[in-house]
């Protein structure tokens, strides 16, 4: 059996403060709990988890990256810069990045492909709308976007990715796709990287990014092909985040 993963993404929330408070109570709420955690934090917070976090059993990472090594883009991060903090994870093509920031499946692949370089592990993350879901395309959309990375990426670096399932319609929304229907896409994504790299397809974290919460976390955890979460609202509370993590079958 695979080993649960639970990866908090703060998003664009968060001050020192609060911060501090945070990481300090699920640093305290970890022990025994069997699973791996980390947190995504604002680029800014990235030194402060660092501090804190080192030598935890809590690993750290960003929420985007540049696809670009270096040079005149103001306002992007680079992965050798984020690999500076000692970043675990980077999250590549969060549907909010793909939707208020236009990103395509391709420049997706190519931050996947820099995370990778810089010698992180890159959360590729692909999805459908709440429209193209009532349509029946969750399948199609999702291959797609995948299909983008895995065209760019070496197979043999396929061990070092990790991929997240986000419907998007569940994002935010308090609604969430069935164990089922979330089993259906992972089984899926995890037949289209055995494709490439078979070993690398049975040993991947596939995770669940459609608002897991403490009293669905278990049962979407419990299906063969879930490996843990990609945590949006939930992580900003430990008691919430560390009741998912605790939460694993």
């Amino acid at each position: 059996m695979r080993p649960k993963l639970v990866v908090g993404n703060w998003k664009m929330n968060g001050s020192q403060v609060a911060n501090a408070n945070l990481l300090a109570g699920i640093m305290a709420g970890m022990n025994g709990s069997g699973v791996s955690c980390a947190v995504c934090v604002p680029a800014p917070y990235l030194a402060q988890a660092q501090a804190m976090l080192a030598g935890s059993l809590v690993a750290w990472g960003a929420q985007d990256v540049s696809a670009r090594q270096a040079g005149a883009f103001t306002g992007e991060i680079s992965a050798d810069m984020l690999a500076e903090f000692a970043c675990r994870y980077v999250i590549c093509g969060h549907s909010e990045r793909r939707a208020y920031h236009c990103e395509s499946s391709e420049l997706v692949a190519k931050k996947a492909v820099a995370v990778l370089n810089a010698g992180m592990t890159p959360i590729i993350c692909v999805g459908e709308t709440l429209a193209q879901h009532e349509a029946g395309e969750a399948l199609p959309v999702v291959t797609a976007q995948l299909g983008a990375a895995l065209a760019l990426i070496d197979p043999a670096l396929l061990t070092r990715i990790l991929i997240s399932y986000e419907p998007v319609w569940a994002i935010g929304t308090g609604k969430t796709a069935t164990p089922a229907m979330a089993q259906a896409v992972h089984a899926q994504l995890r037949a289209q990287v055995a494709a490439k790299n078979a070993v690398a397809a049975e040993d991947m974290q596939i995770l669940y990014g459609g608002s897991m919460k403490p009293d669905n976390a278990r049962q979407l955890m419990a299906q063969p092909d879930i490996d843990g979460g990609l945590i949006g609202g939930a992580a900003l509370k430990a008691e919430d985040f560390l009741g998912i993590i605790h939460a694993h079958v």
